[in-house]
């Protein structure tokens, strides 16, 4: 793909972990990186608040959709389901949200790439919200590269990755939670926003995929 000094990307959720690094890589690249999320003002659970928001951008060229969400973890039994229901109000309809708005405004050569994870298809007890969250949007995207071609649609699926999403954790304990999966993974070592980062310059720059889904996991789903 040509980038020029009039070329537009939106990174959803941009201010940390995978969605700084995207940003980071692109702003390296000719034109203008927008980065939205909650603090600069887009809810993209609110879909009037994306629809305005989208509207004031004018034309854009690239959608990055990175945004996350808390989803809770457990048995379904365990599992409060207003928690459950709001996740997916971020990760999975706010996704879409932002798709149907963003898809306004794309010009010729566009693209929207959504992150999942490797639970969508890896089965792991007590993190059903997020496989359900993540296995319906990968679904969903590859109906939405059919009906929005000829803007391309494609998802990144990291595995697990170091990153501000850890942060909450002790420092020893989370250290040694990235060395065993250095220690399992058949990569030998654990994800960095910079390696996932690679996926969406991917899928971006490749005018011949679309509807794909780009695995990124040090081989978590063939371990």
């Amino acid at each position: 793909m040509n980038f020029h000094q009039n070329t537009i990307s939106v990174v959803v959720g941009g201010n940390t972990g995978i969605g700084r690094a995207v940003a980071d890589e692109l702003s390296k690249r000719e034109g203008r990186v927008i980065i939205a999320s909650r603090r600069s003002g887009l809810d993209v659970a609110d879909p009037e608040a994306v629809e305005r928001y989208f509207s004031s951008l004018g034309p854009i060229d690239h959608l990055v959709f990175t945004a996350g969400s808390q989803a809770p973890g457990g048995k379904l039994v365990d599992v409060d389901l207003a928690d459950a229901k709001a996740a997916f109000d971020t990760k999975f309809w706010g996704s879409l949200a932002v798709a149907k708005a963003a898809s306004r405004q794309m010009r010729d050569g566009g693209t929207i790439t959504f992150t999942t994870g490797f639970l969508a298809r890896r089965t792991v007890p007590n993190t059903f919200v997020k496989t359900a969250m993540n296995s319906a949007l990968e679904a969903v995207a590859k109906i939405l590269a059919r009906e929005l071609s000829p803007i391309r649609v494609n998802v990144v699926s990291p595995g697990l990755t170091d990153t501000e999403a850890y942060e909450a954790m002790d420092g020893a304990a989370r250290q040694a939670m990235l060395e065993r999966a250095a220690a399992n993974l058949p990569a030998g070592r654990y994800g960095r926003a910079e390696d996932v980062a690679r996926g969406y310059l991917l899928a971006i720059d490749n005018p011949f995929m679309t509807g794909a889904v780009i695995d990124i996991d040090g081989g978590a789903l063939v371990n």
